[in-house]
């Protein structure tokens, strides 16, 4: 397949490389610089998000408890009315009901306390959770905490054996907050082509090499448009999953580090880049190389 259009448009955004695989096989790979590990950003919430489902497969918790139950030493002095329905289930649809995003790259170098769960829980939550999509931080970090202290590991410990090895990931690197938690909504470190397993695991509905690595019922329910993001271009969002044109689902990271599901046409498009134009990179994906497969 001649993928040269792609080439010459997606160069001019910043892209560093792109994988493509289709019907349980590779079927194109392009590099603008080395493969490296480098910083997926906000894809590693996909990873945060299996990590749960696995999770309540082994009945370390469930998406029903609240966050008040949850995190019962960590409450604020006063709990507000919002917090008080809040679920584990909020902390992964980006409807947790607080208003103003938290945890965020900027942000978190800033931030005096060194016990970001007591902080996240003290920040205001100004809606009812559910009703209101803001993307924040601060629902896949307490995601990936509760995963931790209910696993008794760090998260990346946790997943070695149940993700990271199976898909011949060797161990990753990823950021910490001050007191040692994996910070589960951002700072993993993956290659292109590990964080390309990602999408084709997910396109397998959890399974690798005869291997029910993720849960079926998991995966379709990540994959599916739990909320609306109220976004000009709205194709809803699961559980730290985007949706996406043509019913696509992605790990997506800032600068364009994404793992696209596209379950019409058995495939996976992954890339990671140092793009500022993130837009101009998808159209590329889905005007040069979707129609091609």
């Amino acid at each position: 397949m001649d993928f040269e259009k792609f080439v010459q448009r997606a160069g001019k955004t910043g892209i560093l490389g792109v994988k493509v695989s289709q019907g349980g096989r590779d079927l194109w790979k392009h590099l603008w610089d080395e493969e490296c590990r480098r910083n997926v950003y906000s894809a590693s919430k996909s990873f945060t998000s299996a990590a749960v489902g696995i999770a309540v497969r082994e009945g370390l918790l469930s998406l029903e408890e609240r966050l008040v139950d949850a995190f019962s030493e960590d409450l604020p002095r006063q709990v507000g009315e919002h917090l008080e329905t809040a679920t584990v289930r909020d902390l992964l649809t980006m409807c947790l009901g607080q208003e103003q995003p938290q945890l965020m790259g900027a942000q978190r170098p800033l931030y005096e306390q060194e016990d970001w769960v007591k902080m996240s829980l003290a920040f205001p939550f100004t809606c009812r959770p559910g009703t209101k999509f803001v993307y924040n931080n601060v629902g896949p970090y307490l995601a990936g905490v509760l995963v931790q202290r209910r696993a008794g590991c760090d998260l990346v410990s946790y997943l070695m054996p149940r993700l990271f090895r199976p898909l011949g990931i060797h161990r990753p690197t990823w950021e910490t907050d001050p007191l040692g938690y994996t910070f589960g909504a951002g700072g993993l470190f993956l290659t292109l082509s590990e964080l390309h397993k990602l999408g084709l695991l997910y396109l397998q509905k959890g399974m690798w090499a005869g291997k029910q690595v993720v849960p079926a019922d998991w995966v379709e329910e990540s994959l599916k448009a739990q909320v609306p993001t109220g976004l000009k271009e709205d194709y809803g969002y699961g559980y730290l999953f985007w949706g996406g044109p043509c019913g696509s689902f992605r790990a997506d990271g800032k600068y364009s580090q994404l793992s696209i599901i596209l379950r019409d046409k058995e495939a996976v498009i992954s890339t990671v880049a140092e793009c500022r134009d993130g837009k101009a990179l998808m159209d590329a994906v889905f005007q040069e190389l979707y129609p091609r497969l």
